[in-house]
């Protein structure tokens, strides 16, 4: 089968991560780049051996005819372009947030449905080695019945006037931050592992008074197999790492047998029931690039779909069901209440915004 022809649009801050995972996978070809910043775009092509550069879209579709488009925009830019490379039957990754808003993810979704085209979001965290290797665990019987899921976000670079300028400045921006941006992952991670999400309970505050969003909470959900889990989100504090963006803060999986530890290097630390813990060993990935090479085993994952007819995780669908989620973790720190899945619908329920004053 020829090389999967894939065009990157997009040449932000994170779109390097994504450029290098097209670089190491053999099965496919990222044959562009279009930015309206041409310059940032040729240097991005340079640096990865990306041949071509374009400053708008369907030109880009015209010149480069591809059999696959990854979409590393903002989301205001997300309808737009997923609308003009569904009309000509291109699959495409979308980055998250996906949408400007639940009912925009919906509207995208119902339209890469209603052509008949796939549509991935690239959520990657539950790519992390790590997370991996706890799913295999957890498939293989490792952890016995599962108790809970617990994980403390701490990268450490959100304090002062210059909090993330340096890399993303839009999240000062943000009127919804933590959970949008960043909890999100681990909403769609805690799925992945646990199991469908079945109710909801969570505390947003902001801290960094510059930004204009939440950026630490608590977050305690419940899910349908009857275990519980724990996000407790600080972006200004950092944790025992010798890169805190590695992992992004710590993790625990508890079961009947034992739990499984995540430190902030990637290591896993697996503790028997009434034991001492000691050393997993595994595959933790590369050391220079983001999370273990999380964005190219995403990549990897949707190439063999067309490769080979494996599954997709995480199509426009089933990503609805992260959202959904936190729709609900708002709307609970917005009335302070417990909400349940079952009966919330974001599409109906309407519920005050979270309030900071002004600095």
């Amino acid at each position: 089968m020829a090389r999967l022809r894939v065009l990157g649009v997009g040449a932000g801050y994170f779109s390097q991560f994504q450029y290098l995972g097209w670089r190491n996978i053999a099965d496919a070809d990222c044959v562009a780049i279009v930015d309206r910043d041409q310059p940032k775009a040729r240097a991005l092509a340079d640096r990865y051996g990306i041949p071509a550069v374009y400053g708008d879209l369907d030109a880009a579709l015209d010149a480069v005819k591809p059999d696959l488009v990854d979409l590393i925009t903002p989301p205001e830019t997300h309808h737009a372009c997923v609308a003009r490379t569904t009309a000509r039957g291109i699959p495409t990754i979308c980055q998250k947030p996906f949408g400007t808003s639940y009912a925009d993810a919906v509207a995208l979704t119902e339209l890469a449905e209603r052509a008949r085209v796939p549509l991935v979001i690239h959520e990657n965290i539950r790519w992390q080695p790590w997370y991996r290797e706890a799913g295999r665990m957890i498939d293989a019987g490792k952890l016995g019945t599962l108790h809970s899921i617990a994980f403390r976000l701490r990268p450490g670079d959100g304090q002062g006037q210059d909090a993330y300028l340096e890399r993303q400045p839009y999240f000062q921006q943000m009127p919804r931050f933590l959970v949008k941006e960043t909890a999100i992952h681990w909403i769609d991670t805690f799925r992945f592992l646990m199991g469908e999400v079945a109710a909801v309970y969570a505390r947003l505050r902001r801290i960094n008074p510059v930004i204009a969003g939440e950026d630490a909470g608590y977050i305690v959900f419940e899910f349908e197999n009857g275990t519980t889990g724990l996000f407790d989100g600080n972006r200004l504090n950092d944790h025992v790492a010798s890169n805190p963006r590695r992992t992004m803060g710590e993790a625990w999986i508890e079961g009947s047998t034992g739990v499984l530890r995540l430190d902030g290097d990637g290591g896993l630390w697996w503790k028997p029931h009434q034991q001492p813990e000691v050393r997993h060993e595994y595959d933790r990935g590369p050391d220079d690039t983001f999370g273990g090479g999380a964005c190219e085993w995403l990549q990897r994952h949707v190439v063999a779909h067309f490769v080979s007819g494996t599954p997709l995780e995480n199509t426009g669908r089933a990503y609805l069901a992260n959202l959904r989620v936190q729709e609900a973790v708002y709307r609970s720190a917005a009335v302070g209440r417990r909400i349940e899945l079952a009966s919330f619908d974001p599409l109906t329920s309407t519920f005050p915004s979270l309030q900071f004053p002004k600095v």
